[in-house]
Formats: C-alpha cells, structure tokens, sequence
C-alpha cells in the first residue's frame, strides 16, 4: 500500500525506495508546511522503470486483446472515483489550489480521460484499398495501428491528474505501457494513480512513476533512454527545447504542449457582462496557472475604461485563502519560488512604466495561511507592447489591458507573439467572429467562451506554443505507428 507521508517510485507493481536513498520535501504551497517526503529518481531507477515497462509491453499487456485492456482502464475510471477524497486531499495538499474548482475540474476529468479514450479506442477504424495491378488480379492494401512501445510522461504541476491522465490513458489504450516522471512539485496523485492501477488488475509493469527533478536526474535519463519510443511533455518552453536536444540522438516521436501568452480581443459589441466574466475567469482560474490562461487583454477603445473598471470590481472581490473554505476562488501559487518569478514580473511592469488598476502585492490571508505562497490578483495598463511582461508568459494571476481601434490591430496584437496557443476573443458580429478566427497565429480560438473543450477535437499549439496535439483519434495517432500491408492477389 502506498505512504503518502513518503512517496517512493512505483515500478513493476511495487513500490520501491530510490538507489540514491535520497528523498526531497513535499511542500504543501497554502501553509508553506512539508507535508512528506519524496523518493529522488536517477538515471538507475529509470533504467528498472523502462526495463520493467518494456516487459509488459512484451508479454501480459500485449498478449491481452484490445478490449481487455479497455476494460482494465475503465476499471482505472471507476477507481478514482471510488477514492475521489484520497484524490482531492491529495491534490489540494500538492497545488494548494481550491477545493471547489479540484473537486469539479481535475479529479472528475482525471477519471473521465480513461473513459474517454477507451471509447475512443473501441472505435477506431482501419483503412484499406483495392489496387489495379496489370495482370487484372488486383491487390489489397490495409492499414495497422501498432503500439509503439514504452512512452515517457512527463507531466506538468498545474493542472496535475488532468493532464497525467490526459497523456497516460491515450497511450495504454493504444497499447503502449509508460514510465512516468511527475513534477516534483505535484507527486502525490500519480502516486495514488499507481495503487489504483494495481486494485484495478492492470499487469505489474504497464504504468510506472519515477519521481525527481528534471535537469541531471530522472527527467532527464527519461529523455535519453534508448529503449523509450516517445516522449510527451507539457511545460515551459524552455524545458522542451531541451528535451527535443535529448531526444534528437535516438529520433524519437515528441509530443510537446508548451507555453503560451494569450490574447483575450473584446469588441464593442460584445455581450459585455459575459466579456468581462469570461476574462476574469481566463485570467485568474487557478491562480492564472493554466496555460490557456489570457495575460494580454485587447479591448475596443469605447467600451475600454467600462471593461478596465468591472474587470478591476471582480478582481478586487475574488475571495482569496484558504482551499478548504467551499467560497474561496483563488488558492496560491505552486511555490514560493515560483511567487519570486510572478512578483518580479510584477516589479518589472512597474519599473516599465505600468498602472497598476489593481493588485501588484501580497495579500492578507490570515495567520494559518501566512507562509503560503499567495498572490494578489493583478491588472495592468499603459504598458508599450514591447515591455517585457508583455512579451514573457509569466503564470500567474496577471492581466495587462490595452485599448484598440480597429479590427487590424487587434489581429496585429494578437499575433505579436512568439507564442501561439490560444485566443479569446468576444463579438457578437458573426462576420468578424470567423475573420478573427482565421486570422489569429493559434491552436484554438474560442468565440465569446473559454475552456469551453470537446475532447474528440486537436488540441496544441503553433510558434514556441509546441508541437503535436492531443485529444480524440488525434492522441491515438501519436501513439500509434500505422504499417502497410499490401497482399498481391
């Protein structure tokens, strides 16, 4: 059975303790209190994780038929939703985030994405063509989807379960079995994930975690590991450059989700309440750690100050603190590392010359939540397009407001990016809707919403946003090889 006071790796069925014996601390970011202790993966605990991963790959995985292995992970679904409350306390004591958006949004989806793409496997369809050949028999062409073999996880602290389970189910559907490298800073559920794996009879081998840091550890010997097939990260750019120069040598298949700086574009036509709701929902949603969170506002010029004063009101009376309180919106941030980054951020807007409408500081959250690494939620205006915070992502509760005149320069701003994940944009001109959308550099544009996702559609960024995408037959394809078979007749 699983510690959660000390998390080691989960490998071949088992938990086991790290070759190192080294463990690093788990820091819940609410109270700035250790709440365990987590095992310190290498490059030896990856080789036993990828050796043993490729074992049931080899034998009781692929000897079992495809709807075995859906049912298996339904069972998976059901499990997650037997322990929803090991789940949520588990969640909520790794990202400090509110109970009322983890218990509709991460565990629910974290338990639906196994669900999801089991149907979606059931219903995958093979080709095949009828060929002339010159003696007049003809031939036969089909496609195969094959497995590709051992897959490399490696998942993001923001949106923990979600985005594991988003990765995970797509690639043992397929066929694959995974290793599993967690942001240390969010270990505890893929940890529970494991014992739910073993409850619900899935073969010793097919999911594996190896916690760790990134850079000269675990991540890292994941990455270069020359028995893994593929490797599919959601993170900062940065880091996924580096994984692309890791996995350059052995040319392995990358799926990367990266960053993003967003545009929110509201017209002055818009429905403006909603506007204004959406905005603040796609800018302060878990602490504006989404990456599909908006920090460049664009609003037309005479609905701008109306849009900058109700946008400020709804910041300004966000309830902020603790996660428990059902009434709290806003948790803190993942660390207090990341606090420095985001309040640096902060300074920089200033020193560049920003009006801060709102925010900028620390907040008041009482004594029990005092060391936690919260934030005010912030909005900014007056900054030139140029200004730095402007141009980084910076993942966190921020927005910066600009005025515009014309439907070309909203499309300018917007693409004035070295990013390119997602756009809001908010108009009730059908026209201008479908323009914008075609024209703005990004993986998905939403017209008057956010967050708003059929799973069945690609999901993924273009520019520095990332390569590949998720969801629906889309994911199956990157975890598939497709073969060609040609039967002469």
């Amino acid at each position: 059975m699983i510690n959660m006071k000390k998390l080691d790796h989960f490998i071949d069925g088992a938990f086991v303790a790290p070759h190192s014996e080294d463990y690093f601390s788990n820091v819940d970011p609410a109270t700035g209190k250790e709440i365990g202790k987590v095992a310190a993966g290498d490059a030896q605990d990856i080789d036993d994780a990828v050796a043993a991963a490729r074992r049931a790959f080899d034998g009781p995985w692929a000897t079992m038929s495809l709807g075995q292995r859906l049912d298996a992970l339904q069972r998976v679904a059901h499990g997650i939703r037997a322990r929803f409350d090991e789940f949520l306390e588990a969640e909520m004591g790794d990202t400090g985030k509110p109970r009322a958006f983890a218990s509709k949004v991460d565990i629910p989806r974290g338990a639906a994405n196994f669900e999801f793409f089991a149907t979606i496997a059931r219903a995958m369809e093979e080709s095949a063509y009828q060929t002339e050949t010159r003696d007049g028999r003809g031939a036969v062409n089909y496609v195969t989807r094959n497995p590709l073999g051992v897959v490399g996880v490696i998942s993001p602290w923001n949106l923990p379960l979600l985005l594991l389970t988003w990765k995970v189910a797509p690639a043992l559907a397929a066929g694959n079995t995974v290793v599993v490298k967690p942001s240390e800073e969010t270990p505890a559920t893929a940890s529970l994930l494991a014992q739910v794996f073993n409850d619900a009879g899935v073969p010793k081998g097919v999911y594996n975690v190896v916690h760790g840091y990134g850079p000269d550890a675990a991540g890292e010997a994941l990455t270069k590991h020359p028995d893994v097939a593929a490797i599919t990260f959601t993170g900062e750019t940065r880091t996924g450059s580096a994984i692309m120069k890791a996995c350059a040598p052995h040319i392995k298949d990358i799926s990367f989700e990266l960053g993003g700086k967003n545009p929110a574009i509201i017209f002055a036509d818009a429905d403006l309440d909603a506007a204004i709701a959406g905005t603040a929902r796609s800018t302060f949603s878990n602490t504006g750690q989404v990456c599909l969170c908006s920090e460049r506002v664009y609003v037309e010029r005479p609905v701008f100050d109306e849009f900058v004063d109700a946008l400020a009101a709804r910041a300004k009376n966000l309830n902020v603190g603790d996660p428990f309180d059902d009434a709290t919106e806003m948790g803190p941030l993942i660390s207090h590392d990341h606090r420095q980054k985001v309040l640096a951020a902060f300074q920089s807007a200033v020193d560049s010359g920003a009006e801060v409408v709102t925010g900028g500081g620390i907040p008041d959250v009482g004594r029990k939540f005092a060391e936690g690494a919260f934030v005010e939620p912030t909005i900014w205006t007056g900054l030139d397009h140029n200004a730095s915070v402007l141009r980084d992502e910076i993942f966190g509760p921020v927005c910066h407001v600009m005025p515009f005149d014309t439907e070309e320069e909203a499309i300018a701003l917007a693409n004035d990016t070295r990013y390119g994940l997602c756009a809001a944009v908010w108009t009730n001109h059908l026209s201008r809707a479908h323009r914008m959308a075609h024209a703005i550099d990004a993986g998905l544009v939403w017209i008057n919403s956010w967050f708003l996702r059929d799973l069945r559609t690609p999901f993924g960024g273009v520019k520095l946003s990332g390569i590949g995408r998720e969801g629906g037959r889309h994911s199956m394809d990157f975890y598939t090889e497709t073969k060609t078979v040609c039967v002469k007749l």
